[in-house]
C-alpha cells in the first residue's frame, strides 16, 4: 500500500469518527475547557470525536413527532418530561454513533436520578435491525427506541448523525451537539451540569 493511499484512508477514518451523513462529515479544532462554550463552537472531545455545539434553538419546545418505544407503542418526546432529557439520534450504519453508545449507556447509569438518556435509531429497517444491535451491545440502561420514518431527524433538521439534544425538565431545548461527543469526558460533564443541577 502506498503512502498516499495510507494517508487518504487515515483521513477518511478521522472524518467518519466526527459525524455521519450519507454525503459528508464534520471537522474542527479543539476549544479550551476554561472558557464558556459558544454557539457554533467546535468540540473536539477526545477519542477523535468532533461535534459542533448549537444553542440557536435554546428555549424552543420539543419536536412533536411520534416514534416507537421498545414495546412497539407510539411515544413522543413530551412523554419524557419531568426531568432533563438527553435525546440522541443515531443509526447502526453510523460509525461515530456506535462509538458513542457505550458512553451514553454509562452516562445514563451514572446520572439516572437526574437525567433520562433516550437513544432513538433512525434505521429505516426499524426494530429488526436495532434490537439485534442492542443484544450484541448488552447495554444496561439504554433501550431500543426506533424512528424508521426519521421524524426526529427531520424535526431536528441537523442533517447529521449523531445529533444529541438536551431538554430541560419542562421540555425546552438547552443545546444540541451535532456530531460525536465523548460523553465520559469533562467537556460533556460541563455542558450538562447546569441543567442537571437546576433541572
Amino acid at each position: 500500500m502506498t503512502l498516499v493511499m495510507r494517508t487518504v484512508l487515515s483521513m477518511m477514518l478521522l472524518v467518519s469518527l466526527g459525524a455521519c451523513d450519507r454525503d459528508s462529515g464534520e471537522a474542527g479544532q479543539e476549544f479550551a475547557d476554561s472558557k464558556p462554550q459558544e454557539d457554533g463552537e467546535t468540540i473536539e472531545s477526545g477519542k477523535g470525536m468532533v461535534g459542533k455545539l448549537d444553542i440557536s434553538q435554546r428555549g424552543t419546545a420539543m419536536v412533536d413527532t411520534p416514534f416507537q418505544a421498545p414495546d412497539g407503542s407510539a411515544v413522543r418526546l413530551r412523554d419524557f418530561t419531568g426531568k432533563p432529557l438527553l435525546v440522541n439520534i443515531w443509526a447502526t450504519w453510523c460509525a461515530p454513533c456506535i462509538v458513542e453508545m457505550p458512553m451514553l449507556d454509562k452516562l445514563a447509569a451514572r446520572e439516572k436520578e437526574r437525567l433520562k438518556v433516550l437513544v432513538v435509531s433512525q434505521d429505516i429497517q426499524g426494530a429488526e435491525k436495532v434490537v439485534a444491535f442492542f443484544e450484541r451491545g448488552n447495554f444496561q440502561e439504554l433501550e431500543p427506541y426506533v424512528d424508521p420514518e426519521n421524524g426526529l431527524s427531520f424535526g431536528f433538521g441537523s442533517g447529521l448523525m449523531p445529533t444529541t439534544v438536551l431538554y430541560d425538565a419542562q421540555g425546552k431545548e438547552v443545546w444540541r451537539v451535532i456530531g460525536a461527543m465523548d460523553w465520559d469526558g469533562a467537556k460533556a460533564a460541563a455542558l450538562l451540569e447546569d441543567t442537571l443541577t437546576n433541572g
